[in-house]
């Protein structure tokens, strides 16, 4: 075999190597680039009981990726922002981030959109819809249900109180507040009791004394009178 049929012959294997290289690395890149396909949003119930937009990243490449979430309105075509959220470090087994609403209720429907690099900027489809209302607001401030799921000691337990409506003997609260009923019915003695005796008040008694005097005046004068045509007969 001449010189020249061996260097076309190493050409040839060198150049099959270098392009199946090439392939090699092209798919390896394709692998690990950063898709809408990497996304996925749910409606979910938190660690406290309330309601969240749940995103999930399986980028295998770790582009950092910017998550917004949109409510739907009522007006068709109307939308508004509420929270936007930053995946810093995906992973292929994923990475997840908790998008927090306003309210929820069943129905409620929202929109995830993705911007990573100059990779994605796209929506999640589909639109996430909340399926029932099992989970409080995220905003709600009502005291979640305890752990154990059970009521606490103090409601389960509740200590014993002493009953007022018991036929025994009364207690010192009882004994305090009928000792009162005594001392009014004496405070208002005295003055039943003057007016009983003297039959009225100080003008009453004014009244009688001047009444007396004047009968008594006027016996006087009748009796002056009477003595008078006596004398004069004898």
């Amino acid at each position: 075999m001449s010189l020249s049929q061996h260097t076309a012959r190493a050409a040839r294997v060198i150049g099959t190597s270098a392009a199946a290289a090439a392939l090699a690395v092209g798919a390896a890149h394709t692998a690990l680039a950063c898709s809408i396909g990497d996304f996925s949003a749910a409606a979910v119930c938190d660690a406290g009981g309330h309601g969240v937009i749940r995103v999930t990243d399986k980028d295998a490449s770790g582009t950092l990726a910017t998550v917004s979430l949109y409510v739907q309105l009522n007006t068709p075509g109307q939308e508004r922002h509420v929270d936007t959220k930053t995946i810093e470090h995906p992973t292929a087994q994923g990475t997840t981030v908790d998008l927090v609403p306003l309210d929820w209720y069943a129905g409620e429907t929202f929109r995830v959109h993705v911007k990573a690099g100059d990779q994605v900027d796209d929506d999640i489809r589909p639109l996430v819809v909340v399926p029932d209302e099992t989970c409080a607001p995220a905003g709600s401030s009502s005291a979640p249900a305890s752990p154990s799921g059970r009521p606490s000691s103090a409601s389960a337990h509740p200590s014993p109180t002493p009953s007022t409506d018991s036929p025994t003997a009364p207690g010192p609260a009882q004994s305090s507040s009928a000792a009162p009923a005594p001392e009014a019915s004496s405070a208002a003695s005295p003055a039943g009791s003057h007016l009983a005796e003297t039959g009225g008040g100080t003008g009453t008694t004014v009244i009688a004394g001047a009444a007396t005097a004047l009968v008594v005046a006027g016996g006087g004068i009748v009796l002056a009178l009477r003595r008078r045509p006596a004398h004069r007969s004898r």
